[in-house]
């Protein structure tokens, strides 16, 4: 496969931008500029949230909320022998497995521009058994940039932000790269935005940050926007690879969009989930069910903010996530994109979501 069935520039710029949580600036910059000519009006909050907003005829309104930030890491220490090398010691900014961090590219974002990194890892050869044997933990890993360290002290200072380096590719017939997650739902509920017209309910389209620690931005605009209903988007877990059994998958690459039925945050509301399951089946839209075990999405941010609320999700499989070559399938993109937009057409405030 050489092309993809949506704008796989736009995809590409959006996934390999940096932004981690609380600084997801550069990501912010491309979501406005997104938003000019497909929503009636764009605001931004003291916590860097984007709310661009369709008016509708009706005072329903609909929240949809996709993730801006990625995990990343902040430089907590700079070290190093005073006539030898530096090296960058790093905090991290959300849930990273420290087992490939190894030998990856990195980029530290500085004041003064972005600085190459290498994280190191010694040949196996030279590691005694015990070293070879032990549990890796973030803490333990250090930046190598290359550079002595007084000229790295005045470079790099605590604070800075670092983001994987690594580009978007299609691969057969899925995508990969870092940021998938949530760049790719972000990019979905963006496209979704261009094509809808005229709705009849007010929709208020939300590029969240800080999900990745603990669905801050989320929560501030369940008080904030208080919609009558809102909807998530974010990846979910594809564990179908060798090595798993069927029904530790969740979901499977290539079967559709998925509709969320639960997640170690929220129980989303049955008639939401019912409804997005009878929208798929009335556009003839691939879909799948998700359980998943752990984990949790700006779903439950929304649920309970500002008082009860219906609440729903729409996720695009990928596997490998949380680590720098998250995959999706294209047509399961173009699938979460098409139900999004079906559901949000279709939706005229008149649907009983009380249980």
């Amino acid at each position: 496969m050489t092309s993809a069935p949506f704008d796989l520039e736009f995809l590409t710029e959006l996934t390999e931008t940096s932004g981690v949580p609380g600084y997801e600036d550069r990501v912010r910059e491309l979501v406005i500029d997104a938003f000019e000519d497909s929503v009636d009006r764009v605001r931004t909050d003291a916590m860097g949230n984007v709310v661009g907003t369709l008016e509708g005829d009706s005072e329903f309104s609909v929240a949809v909320a996709a993730h801006m930030d990625e995990i990343g890491f902040m430089v907590r220490h700079v070290t190093g022998d005073e006539d030898g090398f530096g090296f960058v010691e790093l905090e991290a900014l959300g849930g990273w497995d420290a087992r490939i961090l190894k030998a990856q590219r990195v980029t530290i974002h500085t004041d003064d521009g972005d600085l190459p990194g290498v994280i190191g890892s010694p040949p196996p050869h030279t590691l005694s058994e015990e070293e070879r044997e032990k549990t890796p933990k973030v803490e333990d890993v250090v930046v190598d940039v290359g550079l002595p360290s007084e000229e790295l002290e005045e470079r790099v200072s605590p604070g800075d932000l670092v983001t994987m380096d690594q580009t978007t590719e299609l691969v057969g017939e899925t995508i990969t790269g870092k940021a998938l997650d949530d760049r790719i739902c972000l990019f979905a509920m963006l496209e979704a935005a261009d094509r809808l017209t005229g709705p009849d309910v007010t929709i208020h389209l939300c590029a969240t940050v800080q999900e990745e620690v603990g669905l801050r931005g989320a929560h501030a605009l369940g008080v904030d926007v208080d919609p009558d209903l809102a909807l998530a988007l974010d990846v979910t877990v594809a564990n179908d690879v060798p090595g798993f059994d069927a029904g530790d998958h969740v979901t499977d690459l290539g079967e559709g969009a998925a509709i969320k039925l639960k997640d170690g945050s929220v129980i989303t509301s049955p008639k939401v989930h019912r409804r997005l399951q009878a929208v798929a089946e009335d556009e003839a839209i691939d879909y799948q069910h998700e359980i998943l075990p752990a984990g949790g999405t700006d779903t439950a941010g929304f649920q309970g903010s500002a008082g009860a609320k219906p609440v729903g999700a729409i996720s695009i499989p990928t596997r490998y996530l949380h680590t720098p070559t998250e995959t999706a399938h294209v047509d399961d993109v173009a699938a979460t994109i098409d139900l999004l937009e079906a559901f949000l057409e279709s939706e005229d405030g008149e649907y009983d979501y009380t249980l």
